[in-house]
């Protein structure tokens, strides 16, 4: 019996990843266009809302760069793991370990100007998402547990712990018997640039960066990136997996801790169950169709970014704004299928792995790998 296999085509034009990703975009557009107009709604409408309140105007696109901060941050967050071969899937959490951290710190230290209280503030969001990475990182580089069960439990502890901090010890006593917790001191709140965005902004830049060039031009990238792609041959070069699989963990949890600090001191003013909202999750999806790339997490951020804030201004005219994440959704896959159809070509082989015609006959490609290269 013939069955379908995938494989690899021997020419690939250069640049599929970044035209696959505007063919996801294009499919979204299209499968949105169709759901709307069943549910009887005016797509044109709807689509140039979205656009206006995303990118026409200062405020709108300071609303986008907002949005686009944290998911870069988290994005990071994952491609850093990613350059691995590894899947943090609990950035959410990470990103909520560090804001609780850094909301510890500015309690105790409200008296301190701004620029050292946000500073410190900041380091410790990285050593709250580190420190519950931790767990997670030593059980996968020495006892070589799934980081992406592990990662993502505790996603739910972290939010359960905010819960109890916001009915028990650091309940806001102004509060009026809500469960709140008191606001970070107003010299916490990071400096703006326009209209919403902050220096939150400047950091998730800066920080994509770094790690470009780490990762790029470093002996340490290197070897990160030897470790991930091929381990045997990382092992042989007398490269420790335990010690980068440990590293990237780590880096990747405490990012996503940065990015909770972030978000605590730029958007969020206090700690509570919702600072998150669903970034770190959303994290996954933009690493993924970066291919793990910094340059591209950048720029996938900023689109979700103005889905997001396009998906929330159509509620006034009576859309759901689920519809921003169907359309995030159906990026992703389309952009996927996109990238898989570039590089791959299908093929008809029998049952011993025999092509169906001449000049076929190489055995089966591997399985594509979904992190891609961190380069």
């Amino acid at each position: 019996m013939m069955r379908p296999v995938l494989a690899r085509r021997e020419k690939v034009v250069p640049g599929t990843q970044g035209f696959g990703f505007l063919v996801g975009i294009a499919a979204a557009l299209v499968l949105g266009l169709i759901l709307l107009w069943t549910s009887g709604h005016n797509p044109a409408e709807v689509y140039e809302r979205m656009f206006d309140s995303a990118f026409m105007g200062t405020d709108s696109l300071s609303r986008t760069l907002e949005r686009a901060t944290p998911l870069a941050l988290t994005g990071l967050s994952v491609a850093v793991a990613g350059s691995m071969g590894l899947w943090n899937i609990g950035a959410e959490g990470q990103m909520m370990a560090g804001a609780i951290v850094a909301t510890g710190v500015a309690m105790m230290a409200d008296g301190l100007s701004g620029p050292l209280l946000i500073a410190l503030m900041m380091a410790a969001g990285v050593a709250g998402g580190m420190v519950l990475m931790l767990g997670p990182a030593l059980a996968r580089s020495h006892l070589r547990v799934s980081e992406i069960i592990t990662t993502l439990m505790l996603v739910y502890v972290s939010i359960r712990v905010v819960e109890w901090l916001e009915t028990g010890p650091w309940k806001d006593p102004e509060s009026f018997g809500f469960a709140v917790i008191e606001p970070v001191p107003e010299q916490a709140a990071l400096p703006g640039l326009f209209g919403r965005a902050n220096i939150g902004m400047l950091i998730a830049l800066g920080l994509l960066l770094v790690f470009w060039l780490a990762v790029s031009r470093t002996a340490w990238g290197y070897e990160l990136r030897l470790a991930g792609s091929s381990p045997d041959t990382a092992r042989y070069a007398g490269v420790s997996l335990r010690r980068k699989v440990l590293t990237a963990l780590l880096l990747s949890g405490g990012i996503a801790g940065l990015a909770g600090a972030v978000q605590l001191t730029g958007s969020a003013a206090r700690l509570e169950s919702g600072l998150s909202n669903g970034y770190g999750f959303a994290g996954i999806i933009v690493a993924a169709l970066a291919l793990m790339r910094p340059s591209g997490v950048a720029v996938v951020a900023f689109v979700f970014g103005a889905v997001q804030v396009g998906g929330q201004s159509i509620q006034t005219l009576g859309v759901s704004s689920a519809i921003a994440d169907i359309l995030q959704a159906m990026i992703l896959f389309g952009a996927l299928v996109a990238v898989v159809f570039f590089n791959y070509r299908i093929r008809w082989a029998g049952p011993g792995g025999e092509a169906s015609t001449a000049g076929s006959a190489e055995p089966d490609p591997p399985e594509p790998n979904p992190t891609g290269s961190a380069a």
